[in-house]
């Protein structure tokens, strides 16, 4: 669709893919205020989850194993929080959503990257709207190459 965010990523929007097949495409977040946060958009455009076709719910389900194993491997991820949130989409006058879901991986002990330590300072409760993101450029970089490889091997 023309006027669609998802639908028209720019090559610079693509540039941390971590995963791609026939239907879903995984990306880490450009906002890590969860450590290892990642975006899983559908490739087709539809506006709900209820338009799903049975085998891309099969192969979402299949991509959710696949992105918490790596959390879990790579981070250390206690659990990963996901949501499908099109509210965003209705803020507009002609309000066109597309399928997409947010994974927050949760901590309860600090995630070390190269020589920083972060710390889920929420752990064990909902997560923080706006939150900023506390991660270094080098360590968002480092947790893309470890979560990529991580991906293309298992």
């Amino acid at each position: 669709m023309s006027n669609c965010e998802w639908c028209n990523l720019s090559d610079e929007d693509k540039k941390y893919t971590l995963y791609e097949d026939e239907y879903w495409a995984a990306y880490l977040a450009d906002e890590q205020d969860y450590i290892g946060r990642c975006i899983l958009v559908l490739k087709r455009h539809v506006g709900t989850l209820s338009e799903l076709s049975e085998d891309e719910w099969t192969d979402l389900r299949l991509i959710i194993q696949r992105i918490e194993s790596c959390l879990k491997a790579i981070l250390g991820a206690d659990l990963c929080n996901w949501t499908c949130l099109l509210n965003n989409f209705y803020k507009d006058d002609n309000p066109n959503p597309h399928v997409h879901l947010h994974c927050r991986p949760r901590y309860s002990k600090p995630v070390v990257i190269g020589d920083n330590s972060y710390i889920d300072e929420e752990f064990a409760h909902h997560y923080a709207l706006k939150k900023p993101s506390k991660i270094t450029d080098e360590d968002k970089q480092n947790i893309y190459v470890r979560m990529k490889e991580f991906l293309s091997l298992n």
